[in-house]
């Protein structure tokens, strides 16, 4: 049940320099697409001032409640089943954070996230999304555009999305973005308020 991800520990530490100042005053994080759960406990135990609720679909949900139930954290609630075209949580959150998600998903659910994610958010809080993004229409690097054309072969709606089309979407969904970190192997980390 309990399944592991690589890229989860490669890129788990510069992904907590950037977020552990940004959730300094957060009282509760919503993580969207948890995956295998490593990045749940790991975030949580290094935050101990916050709820790190984890959520997915449910075929997900058995590796992230193992990773849970393993660390026995007092801030890691068991995981939500959350499907972003359909069931959100009626709760509003101080944050969400999501990896390495917007190019699994269709553009018919990064739409609907986006939507869910302006919802799910109390007023001034953040919306925290990993992962690669293009800019201008253009590839940043020549692994990423490699990354593409193997996410197209996997499933036709999976795609690296362009950095505009998403800020379009956060703009109609009330978030305003504050800031665009570059990460290493050719991510980034954007970060939109609710407003």
């Amino acid at each position: 049940m309990k399944q592991y991800s690589p890229a989860c520990d490669q890129n788990k530490d510069p992904i907590l320099a950037i977020i552990k100042p940004l959730l300094s005053n957060a009282t509760s994080v919503l993580e969207i697409g948890s995956g295998t759960g490593q990045h749940c406990v790991y975030f949580a135990k290094a935050l101990p001032h916050l709820v790190w609720q984890a959520s997915d679909q449910a075929i997900y949900l058995d590796s992230v409640n193992a990773w849970i139930a393993d660390d026995q954290l007092n801030n890691t609630p068991k995981a939500l089943e959350l499907n972003v075209d359909a069931s959100w949580p009626t709760k509003q959150y101080s944050a969400i954070f999501s990896a390495n998600t917007t190019h699994i998903m269709s553009w018919e659910m990064v739409i609907n996230f986006f939507q869910g994610v302006g919802t799910a958010l109390h007023k001034d809080g953040l919306f925290i999304l990993y992962g690669p993004f293009n800019y201008n229409n253009a590839y940043t690097s020549a692994s990423n555009a490699d990354f593409d054309l193997w996410l197209a072969q996997q499933n036709p709606q999976s795609a690296i999305r362009d950095f505009e089309a998403l800020n379009e979407l956060a703009k109609k969904a009330e978030l305003t973005l504050i800031n665009d970190y570059e990460m290493p192997a050719n991510n980034r980390i954007l970060v939109w308020k609710k407003i």
